[in-house]
């Protein structure tokens, strides 16, 4: 066979590739990679050894340098035929089959110990990190997804006696003097091996993403992680503080940790720690960070007599929230999973609600009475200038009154939506079991709540729509986008605050902007489907596009999570969808709205399809994505490695289909949009097909394989809609008709 020659850095075979030959290196060697794992080959070596039972590597293969390779055509059906031929090719296949099972072993054994280790380096920084807190009057700071965190525990691990089977079947088969050199024996024993192989990579991926998972809370691109706990609690300090050795070498413990972790980015990496180096040389004396006095914003001093004041709360209501929030002050952990603390924040809750519930009514009567301090109770879920940080109060204070949202362009303050749900420019939202004002009226009718009377007048009763949105939305959407729903409590506290305020805080701006971002990839997201007639001018019935982009509720809390509450109002399907994220977003807005639009995406068709959203017999984005993970398994179009990742997505999105494809749509949004690919070739077409790229995206990416035929099949597609419109507006120029600005922006819409 004749040897082919490939220069340093070729990328020889991606994974997920079909196989249709095994490869012997005659010279050089070849990087070997899959998620968690890296080994080597050298000459002698096969590549593709370890796949052939599947049809489809799972592995990649990339030339270290200038490398000879000889292929040999072969699948599995042909392995045992091929080994027949040479018995100096059967002996390499076998031997290098047992080498890089060893290597790939040696991976496993080594992940296995690490994943246990990280989980517990992790663990015990946060212990650390608290104690330093404690110790000099700081309340520690909790990270989302920390709740969640618990040691990896596999579902089906590798058998203990594996290892020693394979160290024994290794001698007795390699031995020159070995009777087991048959080849239909030797094809079994590579197609017995490439089963346990692809098992071993398996669990290896989930060891890899388990680590992936802590590396993100040691460090990530919003700087929600632990590097940042630990450096900004050094500044507060100071780096001359007697404290600071033990500090500064906890944080040099994590920079060990993070140079260790192949799914951390380096130049994120680098630049992270650039700026903690240099603002160590710029601190100061080691008095600490400068903090405002009361005396800069007088009007906070006594912020929550104000707001009690004001929303003229009985005196046993008023009493009862000082002591449970003078209580919440004085706790070292403020986010403590212990009853006694459980019990407090849920105490403070439902004093917040009936708080704000009684303000808001008031405000109402006179809105230009309003103290600053009591908007700021509506805005940000502020009470108290000490629980807040003087600092921060002093922040809310300054930009109240000039907060960077505006109704008219579709983004609102809690207080802003409330008073538009008063004033009846806004129907209330629909509560938690999908009931809008009126159904929910109607159940209370049936069940002896209220009468018919009291349904009458409270169907249009301001006060009582208002107090129906706050007590069903408000306070879910309130909780879930905080983040850590099991710590969640409604006021404004310093320990919440992650990042910078100004650079967190969301306005129309951002908020546009993030849209256009994810419009300029996904055109048609937010376009409904609408019938257009005109008989006058001899058009009957045609279907165009109509875009209607979501109202945004920005929740009175400093959070990490976004929420897509409703796709519509009432029944009309050109009303607009509510979405709900945190007025200060810790993580970043364009990726929380992505995965917003995708949940909407799901919904929206869901509404549309109705019962049948999930019958394959007609086609939608729910019915095609929920069949393709329904019978992944049996699917021919993917590969032993794609059914495996389809596997782990799906238990890490808990077994939930609209999960599954809000993941997917994320990767669709923010990588292949980009012309990085993530999904399989199945997923990969759904989506295209219900939401396809814009033009020039697709142009770009036309020269792309992957992309090649779906985008081929949408073309003639768009091409016969196009040319529909085309003799349309041709026969109404040539009766002298103008044609319909509704027409003329569906052709728009379409070339896009």
């Amino acid at each position: 066979m004749a040897v082919k020659e490939f220069p340093a850095g070729t990328q020889l075979i991606q994974s997920e590739q079909n196989l249709t030959a095994l490869h012997v290196i005659a010279k050089g060697s070849v990087c070997a990679t899959y998620p968690g794992g890296t080994f080597y080959l050298k000459k002698g070596d096969v590549i593709g050894v370890c796949e052939i039972f599947y049809g489809s590597h799972f592995i990649s293969y990339e030339t270290e340098e200038l490398s000879g390779i000889a292929s040999y055509p072969c699948t599995a059906a042909q392995l045992s035929t091929l080994m027949q031929k040479s018995v100096d090719l059967s002996n390499m296949i076998v031997s290098s089959l047992f080498r890089q099972f060893r290597e790939i072993y040696d991976q496993y054994e080594l992940m296995s110990f690490d994943s246990e280790n990280i989980y517990h380096f992790l663990m015990d920084r946060y212990e650390e990190y608290k104690s330093f807190c404690v110790k000099h009057g700081f309340t520690p700071r909790a990270l989302p997804d920390m709740e969640d965190l618990t040691p990896l525990v596999l579902e089906e691990d590798l058998e203990r006696w594996m290892e020693g089977y394979y160290e024994q079947l290794t001698t007795m088969v390699t031995e020159k003097s070995s009777k087991f050199h048959s080849t239909d024996f030797l094809a079994g024993v590579v197609m017995k091996a490439d089963q346990d192989i692809h098992r071993i990579v398996s669990i290896c991926r989930i060891f890899y993403d388990y680590k992936a998972e802590i590396a993100s809370l040691l460090m990530n691109e919003n700087q929600l992680d632990f590097f940042d706990l630990y450096t900004s609690l050094l500044y507060k300090i100071g780096a001359h503080d007697e404290d600071s050795t033990p500090l500064s070498a906890a944080i040099s413990t994590i920079m060990i940790q993070l140079e260790d972790l192949p799914s951390i980015d380096r130049d994120m990496y680098q630049q992270r720690v650039a700026s903690y180096r240099k603002r160590l040389e710029t601190l100061g004396d080691g008095t600490g960070e400068d903090t405002a006095a009361a005396d800069d914003v007088p009007d906070v001093e006594n912020s929550m007599n104000t707001i009690l004041t004001y929303a003229e709360v009985d005196a046993e209501t008023a009493a009862a929230f000082r002591e449970a929030l003078n209580k919440f002050a004085q706790m070292t952990d403020k986010n403590a999973s212990d009853d006694v603390a459980r019990k407090l924040r849920l105490t403070i809750t439902k004093q917040f609600y009936v708080i704000y519930e009684r303000a808001f009514l008031k405000s109402m009567q006179d809105p230009s009475s309003v103290p600053k301090v009591v908007k700021m109770f509506f805005n940000f879920g502020y009470v108290d200038e000490k629980l807040a940080g003087l600092e921060n109060a002093a922040y809310l204070y300054r930009i109240i009154d000039k907060l960077p949202t505006d109704p008219k362009r579709k983004v609102y303050t809690a207080h802003e939506w409330f008073t538009a749900i008063y004033q009846g420019k806004k129907a209330p939202s629909r509560n938690e079991f999908d009931s809008d004002f009126p159904t929910y009226l109607r159940e209370q009718k049936m069940t002896g709540n209220i009468t018919a009377a009291d349904e009458t007048r409270m169907l249009n009763d301001p006060k009582e729509q208002v107090l129906f949105e706050m007590r069903n939305m408000f306070q879910s959407v309130n909780k879930i986008s905080f983040g850590r729903v099991l710590s969640f409590c409604p006021v404004f506290s310093e320990h919440n605050v992650l990042k910078d305020l100004d650079a967190s805080l969301v306005s129309v701006q951002k908020v546009e902007n993030a849209f256009k971002a994810i419009r300029d990839i996904d055109f048609s997201a937010y376009y409904r489907d609408v019938t257009y007639a005109n008989p006058d001018i001899g058009i009957g019935k045609e279907s165009i596009g109509v875009e209607v982009l979501p109202d945004i509720i920005l929740m009175p809390n400093v959070g990490t999570r976004g929420i897509a509450w409703q796709e519509i109002e009432g029944r009309k399907r050109t009303t607009p969808a509510r979405m709900m994220v945190s007025i200060f977003q810790m993580e970043d807005l364009t990726n929380i709205l992505v995965r917003l639009t995708g949940d909407f995406r799901w919904e929206m068709c869901k509404r549309i399809q109705g019962a049948r959203w999930n019958d394959i017999s007609e086609a939608s984005l729910t019915s095609e994505y929920f069949d393709y993970i329904q019978f992944y398994r049996k699917n021919h179009e993917l590969s032993a490695d794609a059914k495996d990742k389809i596997k782990l997505s799906m238990k890490k999105a808990k077994n939930s289909y609209k999960e599954m494809f809000i993941r997917d749509y994320e990767a669709w949004i923010l990588y292949e949009g980009t012309g990085s690919p993530r999904l399989n070739k199945v997923s990969r077409n759904i989506i295209f097909t219900y939401c396809p790229f814009s033009k020039e995206i697709r142009q770009r990416l036309m020269a792309n394989p992957l992309y090649k035929d779906t985008m081929s099949r949408y073309d003639i597609k768009l091409a016969q809609k196009i040319h529909h419109y085309d003799n349309l507006f041709q026969k109404l120029k040539n009766t002298g008709v103008e044609i319909p600005q509704e027409l003329q922006k569906q052709y728009e819409y379409l070339s896009m």
